[in-house]
């Protein structure tokens, strides 16, 4: 029985030593999962080696205190633009044609000469400027008559002179906008496309709110894609009625918004029309038959028909204002877009050749960046 247990004991010996060569060979298959693991905590510690230096932490305590001072001017900024007048917003709008002008003036102060060299290259800078040749070759003849009267030599005084004279030409078409007391005045928006009328309506909307009108909106435009809705926001944002329809005639659109601002004694009918080009003699000669649509509400209707201009596109608002005047007899002017990008002496070349109302300049995109046209701010932000 001993010996029985002893052979026993000696196969549970030899099962334990058969096991023992199969742990070895899992042994070596866990190693690489070990070095991984190893790999993985020394660029752990690499990384905590990177972040841990207390001098790189000290040097950015003073930078988050640097970063501060930046955001507050940040701030400051929209604030001191909000408290530009609308005179200084002009003076902005017409950097590029003030510089140009005044860089040529500022050689006569240097030189101390009044010459026909000097007279040369001033025509040529107002040309430049999109003042036009007829508006320049006036300004230029005043010029010299005044100077031989009064004597001039000094820069500064023909800079002063200068500017008097461009006011009096932009005075010619000084004339803001009267109401009539009829009701519903009406008021018909033309232009070619690009030109803004869209944006313009919205901004001339809250111009009359502010005034303590009432205004209805009528979207005219059933040509360009989603120009109702370019509509229907500015009325949104204005909180006044926009009378559309999905399709349909323009002046069908036009004649029920009449209708309906009479009904609900609506001072003013803001109506858009489809931009269109000079050009297109077919689109220019709708025109006249909304205007006819229109008389058939009311006979003096539309009591005013406003062309909508963009300053950018220089000389060519002269065929513009033709064209449009022909077609619908206009009676007054809206100048967009004078924020910088363009050469404002469009508006002296429009004096000069077709003195029409320049009834509003609008100078930004804001909904209160469009103000009644003043000669004398005008004149001085051209010749600061």
């Amino acid at each position: 029985m001993f010996d029985f247990l002893k052979k026993l004991f000696k196969g549970d010996e030899s099962k334990k030593t058969d096991s023992k060569p199969v742990k070895k060979t899992t042994k070596p298959k866990a190693e690489p999962k070990k070095s991984t693991v190893v790999k993985s905590k020394t660029v752990k510690k690499e990384s905590n080696k990177k972040t841990k230096p207390k001098n790189e932490t000290a040097k950015l305590k003073p930078a988050k205190k640097i970063e501060t001072k930046p955001l507050k001017e940040q701030e400051e900024t929209p604030k001191k633009e909000e408290k530009l007048s609308f005179a200084e917003k002009i003076k902005q709008g017409l950097k590029k044609t003030r510089d140009a002008i005044s860089d040529n003036l500022s050689t006569l102060s240097f030189t101390k000469k009044i010459d026909q060299e000097f007279y040369d290259e001033l025509e040529m800078t107002l040309i430049a400027a999109d003042v036009g040749y007829a508006a320049t070759q006036q300004i230029i003849t005043e010029l010299k008559d005044r100077v031989k009267k009064e004597k001039l030599e000094d820069g500064a005084q023909l800079k002063n002179l200068l500017k008097k004279i461009l006011l009096e030409l932009l005075q010619q078409i000084e004339k803001p906008l009267i109401h009539i007391e009829t009701t519903p005045f009406v008021i018909l928006v033309v232009g070619v496309n690009g030109a803004g009328k869209t944006t313009t309506i919205g901004k001339l909307t809250k111009l009359l709110l502010d005034e303590g009108k009432s205004v209805l909106i009528a979207a005219g435009d059933t040509f360009r894609a989603a120009a109702k809705e370019q509509l229907q926001v500015w009325g949104d944002r204005n909180n006044v009625t926009v009378i559309s329809q999905d399709t349909g005639d323009p002046s069908a659109v036009i004649f029920d918004a009449m209708q309906s601002a009479k009904a609900k004694g609506v001072d003013i009918v803001i109506a858009d029309t489809a931009g269109r080009l000079p050009t297109q003699k077919h689109l220019i000669d709708e025109l006249a038959k909304i205007k006819k649509v229109i008389q058939k509400f009311d006979e003096t209707a539309p009591h005013e028909t406003i062309l909508v201009l963009d300053a950018n596109t220089g000389q060519n608002a002269i065929n513009q204002i033709k064209v449009f005047n022909e077609a619908v007899s206009l009676t007054g002017l809206i100048m967009t877009k004078l924020d910088g990008t363009a050469k404002g002496g469009i508006v002296a070349a429009i004096a000069k050749e077709q003195p029409i109302p320049l009834r509003f300049i609008g100078v930004g995109e804001k909904i209160d960046d469009l103000k009644i046209f003043s000669a004398e701010d005008y004149a001085e932000g051209m010749l600061e």
